[in-house]
């Protein structure tokens, strides 16, 4: 039940985040959410999206490395400590996440967030034997 996520390599210069959001815009394609991580000289930007192989195809017209990848999404009561279970699950089952971020959703009493894993299929099955729901990329649309 993974979705799919949008990575797009770019420069660390003074536009290039506007110039990947307006091309993603003028083609009508709703962001759900970002993620900026940089250095110096680069970035890199991930991207959910409800069209995130249309999004790559654009990017790559302009010039952009871009490409998509599966990665887990989950939800947990929006109260304090709500992610503390999801995490303390995986820990104790092996599970390294390698980055995290939130992601927005209309629905209330819930937080969503999404991560990379070295396992996509084994974090799903993980947080579905624990009771943890996953979102599906029709909740995105």
């Amino acid at each position: 039940m993974a979705i799919r996520q949008l990575s797009v390599f770019v420069e660390n210069k003074q536009g290039s985040l506007h110039e990947i959001t307006d091309t993603l815009a003028k083609a009508n394609i709703d962001l759900r959410s970002m993620c900026v991580a940089d250095t110096s000289n680069y970035g890199i930007v991930r991207i959910i999206a409800d069209q995130p192989e249309k999004a790559k195809e654009l990017l790559d017209k302009e010039g952009h490395a871009a490409n998509v990848r599966l990665i887990n999404a989950f939800a947990v009561p929006d109260q304090p400590g709500g992610l503390t279970k999801v995490l303390s699950l995986l820990e104790g089952k092996g599970v390294n996440i390698d980055y995290m971020y939130a992601l927005i959703t209309s629905e209330d009493g819930k937080a969503y967030s999404v991560m990379r894993t070295g396992d996509t299929e084994m974090t799903d099955k993980i947080l579905i034997e624990n009771g943890i729901e996953l979102l599906v990329e029709e909740k995105l649309h």
